[in-house]
Parts: structure tokens; C-alpha cells; sequence
């Protein structure tokens, strides 16, 4: 079984472990040595993944634990960007809990006095206070990331299906790809368009956009339009608003030609990152102490 990415609190002992001989410590040797001897089992990908502000998110987990026992108490920074363990973290370093730290922090105490003392609020004041501050930032981001999108796929559901090919031709453009054309909206062929990989127009990629509601495309779809690509060029794109069922995937995997094929959720994946078809409403700046600044 996998390990998984720890949470905040489930750095504290390692922490403490690693800072028990008393010895001073630079931050970025305790996260090297967390991370070797409590988390080595984490696979590449996870070492490596990032929180929404870019930052590396074990990186931030232990930071932010170090930022808690602090706070309790735990441990002091003797020098700029150097971590010590105090007398206090040396007797609770073997069974200190999140429950501890956050009295000792005084964190629990905020949170109690502002939410009621309903069901629902003690499971949210446990959630917030099991989540780092971070975590909080990046659910928050991912739940309207969630909900654009949703939004997004239902709008392009219901547009006109020839505006639905122009959106898949802009999306295209805004990855990099070159110039395209609008193909006639009859005797096409089946594509709703070609975009011209370079300006002389001697690599070409087919499109087909199928806007449809709940119906999936079907190996038929993708059979014609490897039909209509013969002779003219081997790359072509398939877009469509709802899923393409098994057979059209088996068959746009087992053709000649070089078949992508983007469904719904993938769509809208990528009109997000783009920002086609969004706007930008808020942004946010997360700031942090500038360490570099201060030293002599």
C-alpha cells in the first residue's frame, strides 16, 4: 500500500524526533531529514507535488508543523532560518497530539469562541483545525475550480453546436497550435475544422466537435471521421461534450492515424487553464516573511 502525503500534525513527532539530540538544525536539513527518515516511502510524484501557490506540499506540511509546535511551544528558531528543540519538546516528543498543540497554540480557542456549538460546527471546527492553513487555501481553490467548471460544461451543452466548433478552434489556438480554418457547414466531410501546424500549411490537424448532451460518441463517429482525414493528413482531434463509449476509444487507438480524444471533463480541463470561455474574477496574494531581508 502506498503511503500517503502526511498531514501537518502527522510531522510533529518526526519533527521532534529529528530535533531530540538538541542540536541546532537549518530549516531545509529538517525537512531533508523528515522527509528520509519518516516519508521515504513516498513515491516521486508525491515528493514533488504542489500546493496551488507553487510551493512543494510535504515541503509546506512539515513547515507548517513546525510553525504549530512553535507556537505550543515545542521548539524556537535561536537563529535566523535555524529550528532547537525546547525542554518542553523534549518530555512530550513520544505521544504529543493535534489536540495538544492546538490548545498550547490557543488555536482551538479561536475557532470554538467564533462557530456555535452544534454538530456541525464542532465537525467543521475539526476539520479546520486538522487542515493547515494551506490545505484550507487550496480546498477552498479547488471547490470553485469544482463548480466553474461544472458550470462550464453545462453551458457549452446548451450553445449553438456551430459556436461549439469556433470554442474548440480558439481553445487550440490558445494551447500553441498554428492558424485554423472554419470548414463550410456542409459537405465537410464530418470536420468542423483545420488548423495549420505551420504557416505554409504542410502540417495539418483535422477537428471534430460533436456538442452533445448525454449521448456518447460512438466507434461509428470516429470510423467517419478517419474516413473524411484519409489522404490529407494522419492527425486529427475529437472533442465532444459528453464520452466516447469503448469502442470509439479502441478504434481511434487502433488506427494509422493519430487520434486525440478529448471528452467533457478533459474539455473542460483544459478551457480552464487556457481561460477560454472564464475570467479571472479575484486575485489573491499569500505572503510570507522575507528571511533574506533581514540578514545583516
Amino acid at each position: 500500500m502506498n503511503m500517503e502525503i502526511p498531514k501537518f500534525y502527522e510531522t510533529f513527532i518526526p519533527i521532534l524526533e529529528v530535533l531530540s539530540n538538541g542540536e541546532t538544525i537549518h530549516t531545509r536539513e529538517l525537512q531533508r531529514l523528515v522527509i528520509q527518515k519518516y516519508f521515504s516511502k513516498l513515491t516521486e510524484e508525491q515528493l514533488t507535488e504542489k500546493t496551488k501557490t507553487g510551493e512543494i506540499l510535504i515541503n509546506n506540511r512539515i513547515a507548517w508543523g513546525k510553525s504549530y509546535l512553535k507556537k505550543g511551544g515545542y521548539i524556537f528558531y535561536p537563529e535566523r532560518g535555524n529550528v532547537k528543540i525546547t525542554e518542553k519538546g523534549l518530555k512530550q516528543k513520544n505521544n504529543l497530539t493535534l489536540k495538544s498543540v492546538v490548545e498550547d497554540s490557543g488555536t482551538l480557542n479561536f475557532y470554538t469562541e467564533e462557530n456555535s456549538k452544534s454538530k456541525k460546527a464542532d465537525e467543521n471546527v475539526k476539520e479546520i483545525v486538522s487542515s493547515s492553513p494551506q490545505d484550507l487555501i487550496d480546498k477552498g481553490f479547488s471547490q470553485i475550480e469544482s463548480e466553474v467548471k461544472n458550470d462550464l460544461l453545462e453551458k457549452l451543452k446548451t450553445i449553438d453546436p456551430y459556436y461549439f466548433e469556433k470554442v474548440i478552434l480558439i481553445l487550440l489556438k490558445k494551447m500553441g497550435y498554428g492558424e485554423f480554418i472554419e470548414t463550410s457547414k456542409s459537405g465537410d466531410g464530418g470536420i468542423d475544422g483545420i488548423i495549420n501546424e505551420d504557416k505554409l500549411g504542410l502540417d495539418k490537424i483535422y477537428i471534430q466537435a460533436k456538442r452533445f448532451n448525454e449521448n456518447k460518441v460512438r466507434e461509428k463517429d470516429i470510423r467517419n471521421f478517419i474516413g473524411a482525414m484519409s489522404g490529407d493528413t494522419n492527425k486529427g482531434v475529437f472533442v465532444t461534450t459528453s464520452l466516447f463509449d469503448i469502442g470509439a476509444i479502441e478504434k481511434a487507438k487502433s488506427a494509422h492515424h493519430k487520434i486525440i480524444l478529448i471528452d467533457g471533463n478533459k474539455l473542460v480541463d483544459l478551457m480552464h487553464e487556457f481561460n477560454v470561455g472564464i475570467q479571472i474574477k479575484s486575485t489573491y496574494e499569500v505572503k510570507q516573511l522575507d528571511e533574506d531581508f533581514f540578514e545583516e
